[in-house]
């Protein structure tokens, strides 16, 4: 894995810088998951792995131009594009980074393209375009800031600890 790991003087402030590679989007999964399983919150995997994937992708396709895992959305295969990818490799890394501040969890993915995501019309036939729709339901919020001199920050919120009677997840 192409990915380092820094791990502040705070233990439940954790980042990891992915390189803009096709594998990106499996690293800051299993970045997720190490982390979480870290803090005792293994229940949370599945949505942070999800929303993280979908941030991530985001990154590639948007902000640096590289098509996540070599595939377009529902596992189509497409060729790689070597020359968009070495062009990338000399660009800002991707970071994704995780936050715990009991009873939240903050998932955090930072990429070199100042443009904030813009969320499409959704398109169920579609095979890609629903990614920030996916965010939206499986976190309870998110949103974006711009960083200093360049780039920004794509955020997402998950409760730690769901509030009883409630649905963790809106519908889509």
């Amino acid at each position: 894995m192409s990915t380092g790991t820094a791990i502040a003087a705070d233990p439940y402030v954790v980042s990891c810088t992915l390189a803009p590679r096709y594998e990106a989007v499996r690293s800051a999964r299993d970045f997720a998951r190490t982390t979480l399983r870290n803090w005792g919150l293994e229940s949370l995997f599945d949505d942070v792995a999800l929303v993280a994937s979908e941030l991530v992708t985001n990154a590639l396709r948007h902000a640096v131009g590289a098509p996540p895992d070599g595939c377009t959305g529902q596992g189509v295969q497409v060729p790689a594009q070597p020359s968009r990818l070495q062009a990338a490799d000399s660009r800002t890394p991707i970071r994704i980074s995780l936050v715990h501040r009991a009873p939240q969890v903050v998932c955090a993915v930072s990429d070199p393209s100042s443009q904030g995501p813009v969320a499409r019309e959704a398109d169920f036939v579609a095979e890609s375009g629903r990614g920030l729709h996916l965010v939206d339901s499986f976190s309870s919020s998110w949103g974006w800031h711009p960083l200093a001199g360049a780039g920004k920050v794509v955020w997402a919120l998950f409760e730690s600890a769901p509030a009883t009677g409630t649905g963790r997840h809106r519908s889509i």
